[in-house]
């Protein structure tokens, strides 16, 4: 899903991020890597922190350090992720394979997006009693899509299914790192700053 206007494409897009990755020996794809990194923003990380950079690497790279190279590519997919979600035109998109591509490779791609997504996000609340009933219905759709398998063929409708499933999903992102991200992050900066 590459969109020009999308401040992540500037950063790069799936299968640049996924080839960079393999260069560096990292399994992940860029759909599950940038799953995780939304969902530990949207659950209050702070990208200025190195924090959650240690969190990254304990959860995808066996808790050993990130080369430079990578560590640099992390922290501007972050800033980058991070400028989108707080973007008021809501231009944040889900890094996701071409349009062109086959659709069952896309599924495949949302599905461990989605599932990362979730791991990222439960790193910092693990508990959603507190979130609005919106947030948590937003979250258990999640689950439920991270547990489905999908087989389908390639055409119009599952096209036209599909969009409709990544656009709820990008909605809710949003929607997540609104009440819970941007708030958490407002208030550790307000904590930093009061005397």
């Amino acid at each position: 899903m590459a969109d020009a206007t999308n401040p992540e494409s500037t950063v790069d897009n799936f299968d640049r991020l996924s080839q960079f990755l393999l260069q560096q020996g990292l399994l992940p794809n860029a759909a599950e890597v940038h799953g995780m990194l939304c969902g530990m923003l949207a659950g209050g990380a702070n990208p200025s922190s190195e924090h959650w950079l240690a969190l990254l690497s304990d959860l995808l790279h066996e808790g050993q350090t990130f080369p430079v190279p990578v560590r640099n590519k992390l922290n501007q997919l972050a800033q980058s992720i991070d400028a989108s979600l707080r973007d008021p035109d809501m231009n944040f998109q889900l890094m996701l394979p071409e349009d062109q591509q086959p659709i069952e490779e896309r599924l495949q791609a949302m599905i461990g997006w989605v599932q990362s997504f979730l791991v990222g996000f439960g790193v910092n609340q693990s508990n959603l009693a507190g979130f609005s009933a919106d947030v948590r219905e937003a979250i258990d759709d999640m689950v439920e899509l991270a547990k489905l398998d999908f087989s389908v063929e390639d055409d119009d409708d599952a096209d036209r299914a599909y969009f409709e499933i990544i656009e709820y999903i990008r909605v809710s992102v949003i929607m997540c790192f609104c009440e819970v991200g941007e708030q958490v992050s407002i208030d550790c900066k307000t904590e930093k700053t009061l005397h």
